[in-house]
């Protein structure tokens, strides 16, 4: 488990809470605070509450799911925390333990995985799955959308699950689409509950 998980559990805060407005300067909050020292959300009022509401809205759950795994080690072929996590096994984990939704096992097969729905990039919400092109094949990488430009990702071998800007110029170059999953619509087609 990540730090995040650990300090709510410290601090018994429930994940879905009703949002808060950030003070201008310093988030007073557990999730704000914890997302500000990550770098997720800017120093500024509006783009800071902006994010903070996005990330409390029907994703929220998956998307500070995947933020309690901050930190877990990369391992290639990785599908665990004990493991350590790959890309796609990274997805996977936290798809099927956040809302029952068990994608494939390779990044390629998520991004043609049929109840995926494609979305513009323009679209983009937290809790979409983003992919790129880092070994030369389409869809060779994914990584989970936090929003304000950000995604959460298993990156490397000698890396770390981190967040990472999708702006910098070698996301940016190499970002080949994105999908998401209508979890409200296909609540049934998922085995979820409402």
């Amino acid at each position: 488990m990540g730090a995040y998980g650990q300090s709510l559990q410290q601090q018994q805060v429930p994940l879905q809470t009703a949002p808060t407005p950030l003070p201008a300067a310093t988030a007073t909050d557990p999730v704000s605070r914890f997302l500000q020292e990550r770098g997720v959300l800017a120093q500024a009022q509006g783009e800071s509450s902006k994010l903070l509401d996005q990330m409390r809205d029907t994703a929220s759950g998956l998307v500070l799911s995947a933020m309690n795994f901050l930190g877990v080690r990369y391992t290639r072929g990785g599908n665990t925390v004990e493991s350590g996590f790959d890309c796609s096994g990274f997805t996977r984990h936290i798809f099927e333990r956040s809302v029952g939704l068990v994608l494939p096992r390779r990044a390629d097969e998520q991004a043609k995985l049929s109840s995926l729905v494609p979305i513009k990039k323009e679209e983009l919400k937290p809790g979409d799955l983003v992919f790129f092109n880092t070994m030369r094949r389409t869809f060779s990488h994914v990584g989970i959308y936090v929003g304000e430009g950000k995604f959460i990702h298993a990156p490397r071998t000698g890396s770390a699950v981190r967040v990472e800007d999708m702006r910098e110029a070698y996301w940016a170059k190499r970002f080949t689409g994105a999908r998401r999953a209508d979890l409200a619509g296909k609540a049934d087609d998922f085995g979820l509950t409402r």
